[in-house]
Formats: C-alpha cells, structure tokens, sequence
C-alpha cells in the first residue's frame, strides 16, 4: 500500500522540483527525511501523572510510542533537577512520517481556531521548518472529554533541502497551507 502523499512527490512533485531548480540528478531533488513531535510537560515536576498522559496522547497522534526526554541539567528557579523526565518526543520515518504529514496538512490545521496559514518564517536557514501546535485538540484521534489539560507541541519537519527557498517549494506543494 502506497501513501497518498508519497505517492503525489514520486509523480508530481520531483519533476516539478527539477524543473524549477535545474536539478540534473532526481536524487538532488529535496525530500522529507524525518518529522519529530515534541511535547514539552513543564507541570510533570510537581505531578508525574501528567506526563503520562502527554505520552498517552502522543501515541494516539503520532501512532508509536514516544521517548521521555529527561533535563540536562538543574535549574534552581524551576525546581528541576538533572534527569527529571520533563517531556516525551517521537521520530517519525517513512510511512508512518508521510501518513503523519498528509494528516496533519488536510485534517488537523485546518481544524484550527481562526485559522490563516502558517508561518512563512519557521525555517531555520537549512530546509528545516518547525511549527508549534498550541493544543493537542486538533488532531482527530484525541477526544475531547478525555483530555484534563490543553498542551500545545512542536512538529519539525526535517527535510534534505540545501535552502529554505527549496524546502518551501516541496512543503508548499505536498499542500503545507503558508499564510499569504
């Protein structure tokens, strides 16, 4: 079974991509190499039930089991130390990164309130574009009444673009809505 998504780049998207940037090789046309969600739990220092449910949650959005990410070093203010578990993350390849990406481009962003595109600006200079998420909401598979609090997440997109004008052709076209 071949994705929707995967599929669009093999036959739309890498010929228009060497079209565009005079590529020779199609193996010089940029791809999605990885995406990585990241839900930072702050709140699981006082209660580690917390991050628990913020794994549960990142299972059901993601489809595998999330990493606990642990701190790398103490801060006094926050009262946290060295190797408390303070968020959860999850690497997503292949199918389940493209499954993930058609998802999140065609159900969930539109779902958000007052929605007008992201931001053109969230790429780091190296074809890489990250987008923050406010709640966890959006996407399809959370219920709603089974949610105690509202956490927001970070998606970055890993592409193998060498600019950022090349990573936002190819997220362009695979359907990332920018905003005008």
């Amino acid at each position: 079974m071949v994705n929707r998504l995967k599929e669009k780049y093999d036959k739309e998207i890498v010929p228009s991509m060497m079209e565009k940037f005079n590529y020779t090789s199609i193996m010089q046309a940029p791809k999605v190499d990885k995406i990585v969600i990241n839900m930072g739990v702050g709140d699981a220092v006082a209660n580690a039930k917390n991050l628990d449910e913020a794994v549960e949650e990142l299972t059901l959005i993601a489809g595998q089991k999330p990493v606990i990410t642990r701190a790398k070093k103490s801060i006094a203010g926050f009262r946290l130390r060295e190797g408390m578990a303070i968020g959860a993350k999850v690497t997503l390849r292949g199918q389940r990164m493209y499954e993930f990406l058609d998802k999140l481009v065609s159900v969930s962003l539109p779902r958000v309130r007052d929605f007008h595109g992201v931001s053109k600006r969230a790429f780091d200079g190296r074809g890489n574009y990250t987008l923050g998420v406010r709640e966890q909401l959006i996407f399809p598979e959370i219920d709603f009444d089974n949610v105690n609090k509202v956490r927001g997440l970070d998606i970055v997109i890993v592409t193998t673009a060498n600019t950022d004008e090349e990573s936002r052709e190819l997220l362009t076209q695979l359907g990332m809505p920018f905003a005008k």
